[in-house]
């Protein structure tokens, strides 16, 4: 046997994005852009972007439907600058 690490075959993966704000809106996104930018680079897919407001329900809602979503195999999440009373 080698101790070489077996090769891998590469698979692109449809990949969402959820940016999480009170704030910022898809002009000002800079960590969303960043992330869609290097998920694409690397060779995945974008499946889906949003930006939410940091309200626990409309987090889950669209969490909720991109897990049930055959379209989607990743989810990422990006946002929030500081804690507060309403963060979920």
């Amino acid at each position: 046997m080698s101790n070489s690490p077996k090769q891998r075959e590469f698979v692109a993966l449809n990949i969402a994005v959820l940016t999480v704000s009170d704030s910022r809106t898809e002009a000002e996104d800079v960590s969303g852009k960043v992330l869609v930018e290097k998920l694409s680079a690397a060779g995945h897919r974008l499946a889906e972007k949003s930006i939410t407001k940091d309200d626990i329900y409309d987090i889950r809602a669209v969490v909720s439907r991109w897990i049930a979503s055959n379209e989607v195999d990743v989810i990422l999440t990006t946002g929030g600058t500081g804690v507060t009373g309403r963060d979920g």
